[in-house]
C-alpha cells in the first residue's frame, strides 16, 4: 500500500475520532447546561416558597395583634413582624442562585417559626386564662346579682312585714253610739232638750299595740263640715299638720279589749242633719262614725 493512502486513512480515522469527541462534548455541554437550568428553576421554586412562607407568617403576626389586648406582647409581636418583613425584603433582593444566603434564610425562616409558636402558646394561655376570667366575673356578677335581688326581696319583705305589723298595732274603735243628754244627764229624745253628746265608744283588743298610756281625741264635724271645738287651742298634729279636736281623754290601755266615753257641752245651736264622730290615736284615725240630728 502506497504511503498516501496510509496517510489517508490514518487521517480518516483522526478525522472520525475528533467528529466523535465534538459530538461527544457538545452532548455533555448541552446535557450540563439542561442540569444547570433545571437546578436554576428548582432554586427560583424554593426562592418563591421561602417568600410564600415569609409572607404567611408575617400575616399570622397581623392577624394575633388584631386580637390580643396585652401591649407587652403585642410590641414583642410587632418586633418579630418587623423582623420577618426584613428578612422577606432581603429575600426577593437575593439572587436564586445564591444557595447559601438562601439556605441561611431558610434557618431564619424556621427560627422566626418557632418564636411564632412560643407566643401563640401564650396567647393561646392568655385567652384561656381570660375566658376563665370572664366564666367567673359573670358568675360572680350572678351571684352578686341575686343576693342583690334577694336583699331588695327581703327589704320589701320586711317592709311590707313593718307596714303589717304597724297595721296590725293601730287601735279600733267599735260599738259606738251617740246618746243626746238633758241637762240632768238623763237620755232624752228631744233636739230642743240636748245639753250633753255623749258619744259611747269601744276600743277593741290588740296584743301588737303599744300598751301604757294613750289620748283619745274626738273630733265632731256638722254638717257643714265646721268642727266643734272649744278653744282654737284645741289642736293635735295629724298627717304633718295640726287639727282642732273636739274633746279628749287620757286612758290606760293595756292590750284588752276597753269601753268609754267622750262627752261634747252643747252650748250653741246645732243644725239638724248627718253629723261625723273621727276618733283618733298615736296620730292615726282609729274609727270613723256618723249620726243624725232630726227632731
Amino acid at each position: 500500500m502506497k504511503k498516501s493512502t496510509i496517510f489517508i486513512i490514518i487521517a480518516v480515522v483522526v478525522l472520525l475520532a475528533l467528529g466523535v469527541a465534538v459530538v461527544y462534548f457538545v452532548n455533555q455541554s448541552q446535557q450540563k447546561d439542561q442540569e444547570m437550568a433545571e437546578m436554576v428553576e428548582q432554586m427560583n421554586f424554593e426562592k418563591e416558597q421561602i417568600e410564600k412562607d415569609y409572607s404567611d407568617l408575617a400575616l399570622d403576626y397581623d392577624g394575633y395583634t388584631c386580637n390580643i389586648k396585652n401591649d407587652s406582647l403585642i410590641q414583642l409581636l410587632q418586633d418579630q413582624k418587623t423582623k420577618v418583613q426584613q428578612l422577606l425584603d432581603e429575600l426577593r433582593v437575593t439572587k436564586s442562585t445564591n444557595a447559601r444566603r438562601i439556605a441561611e434564610l431558610r434557618k431564619e425562616l424556621a427560627t422566626v417559626r418557632a418564636v411564632m409558636v412560643q407566643y401563640v402558646n401564650q396567647i393561646d394561655s392568655l385567652n384561656s386564662i381570660n375566658k376563665v376570667l370572664k366564666t367567673e366575673n359573670v358568675e360572680v356578677k350572678r351571684k352578686y346579682q341575686a343576693a342583690t335581688e334577694t336583699v331588695q326581696q327581703l327589704s320589701k319583705e320586711k317592709e311590707t312585714l313593718n307596714e303589717v305589723v304597724t297595721r296590725a298595732s293601730i287601735l279600733e274603735v267599735t260599738n259606738f253610739s251617740m246618746v243626746p243628754l238633758n241637762s240632768k244627764n238623763k237620755k232624752t229624745s228631744w233636739f230642743s232638750q240636748t245639753a250633753n253628746l255623749q258619744f259611747n265608744y269601744t276600743i277593741t283588743k290588740n296584743v301588737t299595740a303599744t300598751p301604757g298610756e294613750k289620748i283619745i281625741y274626738l273630733r265632731i264635724t256638722k254638717p257643714d263640715d265646721e268642727v266643734l271645738t272649744k278653744s282654737p287651742g284645741n289642736v293635735f298634729h295629724y298627717e304633718n299638720k295640726d287639727i282642732a279636736y273636739s274633746a279628749s281623754k287620757k286612758i290606760e290601755y293595756t292590750g284588752e279589749a276597753i269601753s268609754d266615753a267622750l262627752y261634747w257641752k252643747v252650748g250653741e245651736i246645732l243644725p239638724k242633719g248627718t253629723y261625723r264622730a273621727d276618733f283618733f290615736a298615736d296620730g292615726n284615725r282609729i274609727g270613723s262614725f256618723s249620726f243624725a240630728f232630726e227632731k
